[in-house]
């Protein structure tokens, strides 16, 4: 047996900024040919208020994770939080989320980094403190405000969102974790190094060396050492970097892209980071019925890649109904221009004398 089955999702939530940047707002500012944006397959992104950060969208989150959870905050032993954008250069985001939801202080609490991954470790680990009887409850979140430089290509789907978990006993769970694989080198197709505001990139090695390889290689360790086949999963959710890669690697591993589409969110929010696999994972349970199995493989940068069987349980329409769907939040959108988009982002600072 798999230690992960003993362990389940207990409740999961959700969290999009209202504001929208249409992508041909950066064409149109930057001078990129209008054609970058439908090879990316990406229409708009999220934006982040000027009010929110990773925190505050990480609260929001697990906030509704816990309604769907219906636990008492005290009795969540560790509280992880994975992001590659936290506000506080030295002090931890965790803590200040957990107090927020009363989890404080019999706890264990800490950030976690590992680019986009960073939010699926956080997962990993909760799994982990749970399965071994360490804890009781374990809360994983991944939020981000990604960053990227004016101008650059990653302007076009970096964007804001964030996503979190409660795992507990498979017993009490909506839906169960079969098992788990992570496949991990040392690959650097992006970085940021001290005292640079914005992450640089190296992008002959962003496909293939990079994405490519390490979901490839995390879902096929999955595969043989479950025994599963892509036929046996109703869905299938990627890292979304944008909205060509998860329908390509996808192709590649044998998926179709109708168990894909349905938790493929990049094309209206853009590339969340940490929370982007993690949100199209809350995206299928908005719409999973008992007995659906779904694959779920995270992406960071650096590089890695981790893969999850999970099989959701009777149960999970009740649920489903204590918070906002991730429907919800794609619907209460607002247009916003270039300009606002670098206020809000603060790419524009005013300065004062």
């Amino acid at each position: 047996m798999n230690p992960e089955s003993r362990v389940g999702i207990i409740g999961w939530g959700a969290y999009i900024p209202r504001y929208r940047l249409p992508l041909d707002e950066v064409v149109r500012i930057w001078g990129f040919s209008p054609e970058t944006p439908a090879g990316l397959r990406t229409s708009e992104k999220a934006v982040a208020g000027i009010d929110e950060d990773a925190i505050t969208m990480g609260w929001e989150a697990a906030y509704n994770a816990l309604r769907r959870a219906g636990v008492d905050p005290s009795r969540i032993g560790g509280v992880w939080f994975g992001t590659e954008s936290k506000p506080y250069a030295v002090k931890p985001s965790a803590t200040v989320i957990a107090e927020a939801l009363k989890i404080t202080p019999e706890t264990m609490a800490s950030d976690l980094e590992f680019a986009c991954r960073a939010g699926s470790e956080a997962l990993r680990l909760a799994i982990g403190a749970v399965a071994s009887g360490l804890i009781e409850y374990g809360l994983a979140i991944g939020s981000d405000t990604a960053q990227a430089n004016p101008g650059d290509i990653l302007e076009f789907t970096a964007s804001s969102a964030a996503a979190a978990y409660i795992v507990g006993p498979a017993s009490e769970s909506i839906a169960v974790f079969e098992a788990s694989y992570t496949f991990v080198t040392d690959t650097p197709d992006f970085w940021r190094r001290a005292y640079i505001h914005y992450p640089l990139h190296g992008e002959a090695f962003t496909g293939e060396p990079a994405y490519f390889r390490h979901i490839i290689g995390a879902v096929k360790g999955l595969l043989e050492k479950t025994g599963l086949k892509p036929d046996d999963f109703t869905y299938a959710v990627f890292h979304q970097p944008n909205g060509s890669f998860p329908l390509r690697v996808g192709a590649k591993l044998g998926f179709p892209k109708e168990k894909i589409l349905p938790g493929l969110l990049n094309p209206f929010i853009g590339n969340s980071y940490n929370a982007s696999a993690l949100i199209g994972l809350a995206k299928i349970l908005d719409i999973a019925k008992p007995g659906d199995r779904v694959l779920v493989a995270p992406y960071g940068s650096g590089a890695g890649a981790d893969a999850y069987s999970i099989v959701v349980k009777e149960g999970i329409e009740e649920r489903r109904r204590r918070a906002p769907l991730v429907d919800d939040y794609l619907k209460r959108k607002k247009i916003i221009d270039y300009a606002l988009y670098s206020k809000y982002r603060r790419i524009i600072l005013r300065i004062r004398g």
